[in-house]
């Protein structure tokens, strides 16, 4: 888990030419923060998960000191310098370090890229399975593939219409007759193999683009490693027969043998739907634990703590969707006694709130609100400008954009946002019903789930939230849409009439309407990939989805910049 208090606890960063130690561990941070699944690798080897190892930097007496650790292992490093080196997909942070008593430099880098396997080992072994790849398509039932010639496989990158190296390309041709063939190995991860239907619709395209009307391009097929279809397979239904045909098949690179997975068959949605907890129960449960942290914020920046309860036995103090602390509900001691509990910071510096560190917290408030501010400072001449304007302010002084902890969980105060006023992307959804989290996926689909609210018709909407670029957000928007659309399929109580999502404490005092959700991708207008509106392109018409374009400054004022709808002219 990333480690807010000690970003908190660091100093201003430097615009000195030579690096300081404030810019070493700046540096650190900031690339942690942007990539919070990164690896640290010594000689090769990688040493820590930054999923589950804690931190900690010092930049006392002229010195940047690291420390990591981890069930594993506990590392001590003295870090003269970090430079960031590698392409956009490939990123890593090289440190200069030294160990304590000795004077020779060594190095730690620090990996974005989950990947741990080398470039030349990847590369192998990308090789290897388009060669499997091809002596498969060969082997497979004459009716499927036999009288079709493949051609132009290859894994290049092609940075500038997306395709990466995990993903074999290539088409099926038989005289002015072609599919468009994609297909990923089992040594990617499952997150690669998930991506494939996103890849997969842009190969599509560009093959009908790039052939000038010669060919006529029926479809997608699709491979993917024995056993791992399970997601693709339910997006698949939901894309649009007229505009290509779509197949998956399954591949075993030991026995090269292919086999057509059952599009009627869509398996276990792997989903979930947790009881909504009661919020005003909650509430006055935790009345006493909640004023007491919120006599620690300055009073002029309560306004903006989001005091979110998360279920019955926890709430959790936000700011703009970052957590600083939180209450619930324990044992005292071996007994069954419940008592709250209280505590602050994140990592490994969270910390039980006591009457001797309640000025820790205190601190630790102040400063996170002078660093993960919204608004700017008031001009030169101390004149306060007019509202909706550059230098309006929240919290009195001008945010630095590079700071960690103002670009931290972006998605999260975006999410914090909209769970205000879901109505600033569109007056007709009912922004006293806004749900996050709901339902839950399994872990292995997707890391975040985002907001779930109704319009005032009663018809539900599904809301996906992205603030950095991201080809694959229409899917992953479609993902959520399919299983809330799921669950409020289900058969409604007959006693009742209430639905499942009604049954289990959502959307009181609505009545929902039947048919299927709306479902609503949120981006700001410069971070809309190009590939978003290339797949919506595919999609079924059955989805009824929106695009929401906003403005950049979202974080200082909601504006929607633009809307495209389902139904609308999408081509360039």
């Amino acid at each position: 888990m990333l480690d807010f208090a000690a970003m908190v606890s660091s100093k201003k960063y430097s615009a000195e030419a030579a690096q300081t130690v404030e810019q070493i561990a700046r540096a650190l941070e900031n690339f942690l923060a942007e990539h919070p699944k990164s690896v640290v690798a010594e000689d090769g080897k990688v040493l820590f998960d930054m999923r589950s190892a804690k931190y900690q930097l010092a930049t006392e007496h002229g010195r940047c000191t690291l420390q990591l650790w981890s069930e594993e292992r506990n590392l001590v490093r003295r870090v003269s310098a970090a430079v960031e080196r590698g392409s956009a997909r490939d990123r890593m942070l090289r440190l200069t370090v030294q160990r304590f008593g000795q004077t020779r430099p060594s190095s730690l880098e620090v990996l974005a890229d989950q990947d741990r396997r080398t470039p030349s080992t990847r590369e192998a072994t990308r090789l290897r399975y388009l060669k499997a790849l091809e002596r498969g398509m060969l082997r497979t039932n004459v009716d499927d593939w036999g009288e079709w010639t493949s051609e132009g496989f290859r894994t290049a990158m092609d940075l500038e219409k997306s395709f990466g190296p995990a993903y074999a390309r290539g088409s099926l041709v038989h005289g002015q007759q072609a599919w468009a063939v994609i297909a990923v190995n089992a040594q990617e991860s499952q997150v690669t193999v998930d991506g494939i239907l996103t890849l997969g619709v842009l190969w599509l395209a560009h093959c009908r683009e790039s052939s000038g009307g010669r060919r006529l391009y029926r479809g997608l097929r699709l491979i993917v490693p024995r056993g791992m279809a399970t997601l693709t397979l339910s997006r698949l239904a939901w894309m649009n027969p007229d505009a290509a045909q779509w197949e998956l098949w399954e591949f075993d690179e030991k026995s090269e043998e292919m086999e057509r997975c059952d599009a009627a068959d869509q398996g276990n949605l792997t989903t979930r739907l947790l009881h909504a907890p009661d919020e005003a129960a909650a509430r006055e449960r935790f009345a006493e634990a909640a004023a007491r942290v919120m006599d620690l914020v300055p009073e002029a920046m309560r306004t903006v703590v989001e005091q979110r309860i998360r279920s019955g036995v926890e709430m959790a103090f936000l700011l703009h969707g970052l957590e600083f602390a939180r209450v619930r509900m324990g044992y005292a001691g071996q007994s069954f006694n419940r008592v709250q509990e209280i505590s602050f910071g994140a990592g490994a510096n969270e910390t039980p709130l006591t009457e001797e560190n309640a000025g820790d917290l205190r601190e630790l408030v102040a400063l996170l609100f002078a660093r993960r501010t919204a608004g700017v400072a008031r001009n030169g001449a101390g004149k306060a400008a007019g509202a909706g304007s550059e230098d309006e302010t929240d919290g009195g002084s001008r945010p630095d954009r590079r700071d960690p902890l103002y670009r931290m969980q972006s998605e999260r105060w975006l999410e914090s946002v909209l769970r205000r006023d879901v109505s600033l992307i569109d007056a007709h959804l009912d922004a006293t019903h806004v749900y996050t989290q709901v339902p839950a996926f399994a872990a292995a689909d997707r890391g975040m789930l985002d907001l779930l609210s109704v319009d005032k018709s009663g018809r539900l909407a599904v809301i996906e939230l992205k603030v950095e670029e991201d080809l694959h957000l229409a899917l992953q928007g479609l993902d959520y849409w399919v299983r809330v659309r799921w669950h409020h399929q289900q058969n409604p109580d007959q006693n009742s009439g209430l639905g499942e999502f009604q049954r289990n404490g959502y959307f009181g005092g609505v009545r929902l309407a039947e048919g299927a959700p709306r479902l609503y991708l949120v981006a700001p207008a410069l971070r809309v990939h190009p590939a978003t509106e290339v797949v919506l392109r595919y999609f079924s018409p059955r989805v009824d989805w929106t695009l929401v374009a906003i403005d950049e400054r979202w974080r200082r004022e909601m504006k929607v910049i633009w809307r495209k709808r389902s139904g609308q002219n999408l081509q360039s």
